[in-house]
Formats: C-alpha cells, sequence, structure tokens
C-alpha cells in the first residue's frame, strides 16, 4: 500500500501470492510518484502466522545535499546528458534486480552521481554485480 500525502488516503499498489513482483510494483510507483514531485510512503502488508502483517517499514530518512559535478568540457551538451541518462537508466535497472525497489530521492542523487562519474564499462560492471547478487537471494 502506499499512501499520498497529497489525497490524504492509503491505497493498494499491488497484489501478488509473491512477494517480488509486489516489491517491483512499490517501488515503480514510488519512482513515478517522486519523478512527478510527489512525496509518498510505503507499506508492505502480507500474511505471517494466520494474520496481516507489516513488512520492511522503511527508516526516515534525512537528504544529504551533494554539489553537482560539472560536466566534461570535451563533449556536446546533449550527447553527455543522454550518456549519463543511460548510465543512470543501467544502475537503477542493477538496483532492481538485486531488490531495492523503493528508492529515496537521496539514492536517487547517489545514483546519479555515479552515473555522472563513472564510465560506461564501470557502471556495467557495478550493473552486473547487483544482478548478479540479486540473483543470489
Amino acid at each position: 500500500m502506499f499512501y499520498r500525502p497529497a489525497a490524504g488516503s492509503w491505497r493498494t499498489a499491488a497484489q501478488s501470492p509473491h512477494r517480488s513482483p509486489v516489491l517491483y510494483a512499490l517501488g515503480e510507483m514510488t519512482r513515478a510518484v517522486r519523478a512527478r514531485g510527489d512525496e509518498v510512503t510505503v507499506a508492505l502488508w502480507g500474511p505471517k502466522d494466520g494474520a496481516w502483517h507489516r513488512f520492511d517499514t522503511p527508516p526516515q530518512k534525512t537528504p544529504v545535499h551533494r554539489p553537482d559535478p560539472e560536466p566534461s568540457p570535451g563533449e556536446p551538451a546533449t550527447l553527455a546528458e543522454r550518456m549519463t541518462g543511460r548510465r543512470h537508466q543501467v544502475l537503477m535497472a542493477g538496483l532492481t534486480k538485486a531488490g531495492l525497489y523503493d528508492l529515496s530521492p537521496e539514492d536517487d542523487t547517489t545514483v546519479q552521481a555515479l552515473a555522472e562519474r563513472l564510465d560506461e564499462a564501470a557502471v556495467r560492471r557495478v550493473a552486473h554485480w547487483l544482478t548478479t547478487a540479486g540473483g543470489a537471494r
């Protein structure tokens, strides 16, 4: 379930007999809501010992401000932005494969910083590690 303060109510996000599709749906919905600039609170409920139980209560995180890195002087701005966006997408996919679905804005800022600082090969390697770690669970 997720709670949107603007609406003032809890809403069912996804239902499945398996946990991982629900986590994936929660993560995607959270990213979509945050991309629009809204804030959302997520709660994962499921059966445990014959009753409903709340799982994985997210801890409150305090955002940390990081200065924006300067773009490389030798690349055209649009190409650099596109490649950074691609590296960001690869890292986010790796985190999803590792089972990290509900990322905070601070996490997204950290992924963006990694995408801006690492080259394509390093990003692919990190995404591979995350995917491998997710498959080992």
